[in-house]
């Protein structure tokens, strides 16, 4: 092979000087083949560029197309919307509270959701009772509500907190505040017959039918109103009188109720028999299938030297439910798309990755020509 002489064409070159061994191209064959040259370069960058155009189309047209397989997107977002409180099977030591929590969803379906509601005793601070709730997948853009029961002592007041969980990770947390359990009259002792309530008519009455020497008999009429729609059955009203200084129990007597149109009121009188002149208390109790379901006090005054009186003061205990208060925002790792997904939700690096990959082609086709 010539030395300086590429190999396709050593079969063209002649010598110059037969003393120095030079050998040179014709001048028509060298610009014939550069121009070959140029062509196929010119060739090679428009095809590279073509190439580049059509992958700009396809990324604009379909992002996913440049990219590998789609990768798992992040779950989408869970929060506490409102939470309820109910009471339910009002026993006579315990009270089961329905707790309704309303989960709002937006964004991607959200797996291993779950819910944690705890009762604490409002004065001790205490966990009194806790419940967790699988929720499981939730989907699409709306709100869900999960309902649980708490039950806890009838007594009282409580605090309950609600904490929402996705993957074991807590996203959201509230609290709701319950007080006057007391106040809940349990389910086997319901009834709408009532004593009395008026301001200007006791709901006992008392008078003397007979004073005889050591002994005074009363008679005690109760005043029972029906406050229902319906007439109960079995209710029984009954007075305990006691002796004001030693409390001791000095006659009793009892009555069925009768018939008690609903709104309306009516009598059911008792006689006792008492020692005189001494001064008493008299508790009527209202029965319903042997539950105590009311009770009032009077006072009776026997003993001219002394007067003795109710002390009227009492407290209502009325059942109070707080409104719901979150605590805490959910966070934002639920909010966006996942990284690498377009707009539209298709995976692919998308435009970006596009006008990239045209700009590198375009500096080496240009360093290829130089």
């Amino acid at each position: 092979m010539m030395a300086g002489v590429p190999g396709g064409l050593e079969c063209l070159a002649r010598p110059v000087s037969d003393s120095k061994q030079r050998y040179s191209l014709p001048k028509t064959l060298i610009s014939s083949r550069r121009s070959a040259c140029m062509d196929r370069i010119e060739t090679i960058a428009a095809g590279a560029g073509g190439v580049i155009v059509v992958a700009l189309l396809v990324a604009l047209l379909a992002p996913g197309a440049l990219s590998g397989p789609p990768a798992e997107r992040n779950p989408g977002h869970v929060d506490i919307a409102d939470a309820t409180i109910q009471p339910q099977a009002v026993g006579g030591q315990t009270v089961g509270l329905q707790v309704n929590t309303t989960l709002r969803h937006r964004g991607n379906p959200t797996q291993n959701v779950s819910l944690r509601l705890r009762a604490i005793d409002a004065q001790s601070g205490l966990l009194e009772t806790s419940q967790t709730v699988a929720v499981g997948e939730l989907t699409d853009e709306r709100e869900q509500t999960v309902p649980a029961t708490l039950t806890v002592e009838r007594a009282g007041g409580y605090r309950i907190e609600t904490v929402v969980y996705q993957d074991g990770r807590r996203v959201d947390t509230g609290r709701q505040r319950v007080d006057g359990l007391e106040a809940l009259v349990p389910t086997y002792a319901r009834t709408p017959i009532q004593f009395i309530e008026e301001s200007t008519l006791p709901p006992l009455g008392v008078s003397v039918r007979d004073a005889n020497g050591a002994r005074t008999t009363l008679d005690i009429t109760a005043l029972l109103t029906n406050r229902g729609s319906a007439q109960p059955d079995d209710v029984q009203v009954s007075v305990i009188v006691r002796q004001a200084d030693s409390n001791l129990v000095a006659d009793r007597a009892a009555a069925d109720v009768g018939t008690i149109d609903p709104g309306q009121t009516a009598e059911t009188s008792m006689a006792v028999s008492v020692p005189s002149e001494y001064n008493y208390y008299v508790d009527g109790v209202l029965k319903k299938d042997g539950v105590i379901v009311d009770t009032v006090r009077t006072a009776v005054n026997l003993d001219p030297s002394e007067r003795i009186a109710v002390n009227e003061t009492r407290q209502d205990v009325s059942l109070e439910v707080s409104d719901f208060e979150r605590e805490r925002r959910a966070t934002d790792a639920g909010d966006g798309e996942a990284a690498g997904s377009t707009d539209d939700g298709a995976p692919g690096f998308g435009v970006p990755v596009a006008i990239l990959a045209l700009v590198s082609g375009g500096l080496l086709v240009r360093r290829r020509i130089s």
